[in-house]
């Protein structure tokens, strides 16, 4: 006879999102394991000494939790028999300081997103594809339970009146939870994880997100203070890019960042990061990011870097950019280069001045420079698929110049995308503001081409 309970696995379950008697076994079997589990812990916590716990670091901490687990299962011999006591008081410890049936994920460096969508029904993410898994909650009240740990960490709250929260995870993961009324299949939780290591510019070439024309390209315009827009959808690897290029820019220059739930970790010293803060329960105390830019602008920046533009910050962004804190950059939502300008005048619409497009284009165009938009393809590939540059406001419209792209070609044996990055043989005419600062790139680099490069999956 098969144990009762077993080791978690990501073999993948039925998808169906709840446990019944028809349902696979294994996951009938996962969810009563969650359930002693849950049962455990509250008794392990109820045999806390408080007094004691306030004397302890968090090492001592974890190692007087481990053995009081321990003493309550060799309490419990009826149940050793049939379940893996070593996982169980992993799972435990995790219970405690982690996030429970989730923590193998966030110890797993190949996971990149965690969608729970509900108790009973688990993905992740590994090296772009979704896989299903058997990884169950024990019940609503336990996930909701991880998911208040979660925020509650970050002085942030879900509740009836609070539906819907954004936090991020000490090692900077985004998460997003929503509950019931709005959720209706129970608690739905999102982790965005960057992992303990991110990417390197040097990783993005070797994965082929990226060739090096277009490097030696963002180097000159970062630090020749160009400001730049980085355009793409969900998970194309926006803020990844962002945090590569803050590499680039000058030792002896100070930066504030300003962030709904901070990601940033900008490979540099000198750097003043602002996170925003939601109301309280008398609905008093927040501060929205067009606050922190408008106070940011007082903190004697030489660059402002706004994780993601989103609202009516927008126009606040493009002042500093406009007067005096060139080399700024940020990020945006968008299909495309022109979506995301587009996307940008109607942020700028929502500063509550009623100003005509073409007025609020030219400011943009004035304001930046380069616009490089990145996207996810087909297998989970992150590619950038355009950098362009505004070169100027031309009858009520940009004028667009395309420098450096990258074009599908089909998708391989594995059913990833694959193609190759190219050169339009367009010269930027930021260049001359660039060899202004001793910054020389040879017209050479923009030679009209196809460029080879690696086409893994990133």
């Amino acid at each position: 006879m098969m144990n009762l309970f077993y080791r978690q696995s990501d073999t993948p379950g039925n998808g169906r999102g709840q446990v019944s008697a028809t349902s696979d076994p294994r996951e009938k079997w996962e969810a009563e394991f969650q359930k002693l589990k849950t049962r455990l812990h509250r008794e392990v916590i109820e045999s806390l000494d408080l007094s004691r716990l306030a004397k302890m670091d968090e090492t001592q901490l974890r190692r007087h939790l481990r053995n009081l687990t321990e003493a309550v299962l060799r309490s419990r011999p009826e149940l050793l028999g049939n379940i893996d006591e070593e996982r169980l008081v992993d799972e435990l410890m995790a219970e405690s300081f982690g996030l429970g049936p989730l923590e193998p994920y966030m110890q797993d460096p190949d996971v990149t997103d965690i969608l729970v969508n509900g108790p009973y029904e688990v993905y992740v993410e590994r090296c772009g594809r979704l896989q299903a898994t058997n990884t169950v909650f024990a019940d609503e009240e336990h996930l909701l339970q991880i998911i208040q740990r979660i925020v509650s960490r970050v002085g942030r709250r879900i509740d009836e009146q609070n539906p819907m929260v954004d936090a991020r995870l000490p090692d900077g993961s985004r998460v997003n939870a929503v509950i019931p009324p709005l959720s209706l299949r129970g608690p739905v939780l999102s982790i965005r994880r960057f992992g303990h290591e991110r990417l390197k510019m040097d990783d993005l070439l070797r994965l082929g997100s990226i060739c090096p024309e277009m490097v030696t390209l963002l180097q000159a315009a970062v630090e020749g203070r160009i400001n730049i827009l980085i355009s793409g959808g969900a998970g194309s690897g926006k803020t990844t890019l962002l945090n590569n290029l803050s590499a680039f820019i000058p030792e002896d220059e100070r930066l504030v960042t300003i962030e709904d739930s901070a990601e940033l970790r900008l490979q540099r010293k000198h750097v003043v990061s602002l996170e925003t803060r939601i109301a309280n329960a008398e609905g008093r105390g927040e501060v929205t990011p067009r606050d922190l830019v408008r106070n940011a602008l007082r903190m004697r920046p030489d660059r402002i870097i706004l994780g993601e533009v989103r609202g009516a910050e927008a126009l606040d962004m493009l002042q500093a950019m406009n007067t005096g804190h060139e080399g700024s950059l940020t990020t945006i939502h968008a299909n495309d280069t022109r979506d995301a300008l587009s996307r940008l005048e109607v942020m700028v619409g929502m500063a509550g001045f009623e100003l005509p497009v073409p007025i609020v284009r030219q400011y943009i165009a004035s304001a930046i420079t380069l616009v490089v938009h990145l996207a996810r393809l087909k297998g989970g590939v992150r590619k950038v698929m355009r950098i362009s540059e505004i070169v100027g406001f031309t009858n009520g419209d940009y004028e667009l110049q395309e420098l450096f792209g990258f074009r599908q070609e089909g998708v391989d044996e594995e059913g990833v995308a694959k193609g190759h990055f190219y050169a339009t043989g367009n010269v930027p005419r930021f260049l001359t503001r660039l060899e202004e600062q001793g910054i020389f790139l040879p017209e050479s680099l923009f030679t009209k081409r196809l460029i080879e490069t690696t086409s893994n999956r990133s």
